[in-house]
């Protein structure tokens, strides 16, 4: 994205909701809170504080977070190594729908996920339905007011953009476009990363396809139509595209993240992997979403759960997003502060203009859309 974020807002006041707090980051409040209603490091008696209360829980229950999305091998083994606590990742293929219905089916026992990463979509459902906590990280005024929520439930970490992955030794000709996946000698080919019911990745491909044919952030229907039209003539395949299935020849075009896209090409390089992957970005269809984290309200180890967000959202946390080629939330405020790794950011494709997003109403409308109609449009 090279840097295609919005301005970053600055607030130079750090008020935190539901708590009467000192200064934001390490300084601790007046009164220091237990970790599972604390709203903020400070609110938890400093940094110091809520990292040996962290260190004491011992572990850290996330799930969802494959090791080649977005670098969380990485982000996890970091994680472990400066704090000693152990990552479990249950599911680690999950969905963000997944997420959800683990918070809700699983409160009790322990065995629910303290964090969750998901397409900021589902973070505003989820949010709604009252399962995260509200907790501002030591950077939450850097993120930019439309990529969080103002009651720090949710906030957006990392993102990208829509792009069009092609075996270019399968495929003759790859294509650039939605409009390119029209064409006949596509027929079997395409597919997304899921179902966009339950995959943001695979909802953001349907929003963008919208796009691409007179949609817009207010109707999605024409994505659907996309799809459904694809699905008719046989371009579309129900089939969930991964690394194992381009591998394979079942998914040769694939429309999925950019940063995906990308980091596939240099897994099946280093790899030996018979497979030339290409990225394109289709400029019909330009469309940008980014992921969000948030704490789990009823978070087993609530401690290491918003230690574990200071983490991901620090300079550290953030460029190892970068250098898997996502772009970070934060990437205006750490390219100003010199904490932004130039030589990763310079990898990024170019892309053209800045880019929009869809308010949360609009969001909840086109998932109520594609709930209602994917499948009965891709069922031929």
């Amino acid at each position: 994205m090279p840097t295609p974020r919005l301005p970053t807002a600055f607030v130079a006041a750090c008020l935190v909701l539901a708590a009467p707090l000192g200064a934001c980051g390490d300084k601790p409040g007046t009164t220091p809170r237990a970790p599972a209603v604390a709203t903020s490091a400070a609110d938890a008696g400093g940094m110091a504080a809520l990292t040996t209360a962290a260190k004491k829980e011992g572990s850290l229950h996330t799930i969802a977070l494959p090791s080649d999305w977005a670098d969380y091998g990485a982000v996890i083994d970091g994680f472990e190594k400066k704090y000693g606590i152990k990552v479990m990742v249950e599911n680690p293929e999950g969905t963000s729908q997944d997420e959800i219905d683990a918070l809700k089916e699983h409160r009790d026992g322990g065995r629910a996920p303290d964090v969750i990463d998901m397409g900021d979509s589902f973070a505003q459902s989820a949010a709604r339905q009252g399962l995260l906590a509200p907790y501002k990280v030591a950077a939450y005024d850097e993120i930019p007011e439309e990529q969080k929520d103002g009651r720090a439930r949710w906030y957006n970490n990392y993102g990208g953009y829509i792009s069009i992955g092609c075996d270019a030794k399968r495929v003759k000709t790859c294509p650039a476009t939605f409009a390119d996946l029209r064409k006949p000698e596509y027929k079997g080919k395409v597919a997304l990363n899921g179902s966009p019911t339950k995959s943001g990745s695979a909802f953001a491909a349907v929003y963008a396809a919208a796009l691409a044919n007179e949609g817009s952030f207010d109707d999605i229907q024409p994505g659907i139509d996309f799809f459904a039209e694809l699905s008719k003539n046989g371009n579309f395949i129900p089939v969930e595209s991964t690394p194992a299935t381009i591998a394979k020849g079942q998914t040769p075009i694939s429309i999925d993240w950019d940063f995906l896209n990308l980091g596939y090409a240099d897994e099946f390089r280093e790899n030996g992997t018979d497979v030339d992957w290409q990225t394109a970005i289709p400029f019909d269809g330009s469309f940008a979403q980014y992921y969000a984290n948030g704490v789990n309200k009823d978070a087993p180890h609530p401690a290491a759960a918003r230690l574990w967000q200071e983490y991901v959202f620090s300079p550290e946390g953030q460029n190892l997003r970068l250098g898997a080629y996502a772009r970070p939330v934060l990437m205006d405020a750490m390219e100003k502060d010199g904490t932004l790794d130039k030589t990763a950011a310079e990898k990024l494709p170019t892309v053209e203009g800045t880019p929009t997003f869809p308010t949360e109403a609009q969001t909840e409308k086109a998932r109520e859309a594609v709930n209602r109609g994917w499948a009965e449009a891709v069922s031929n």
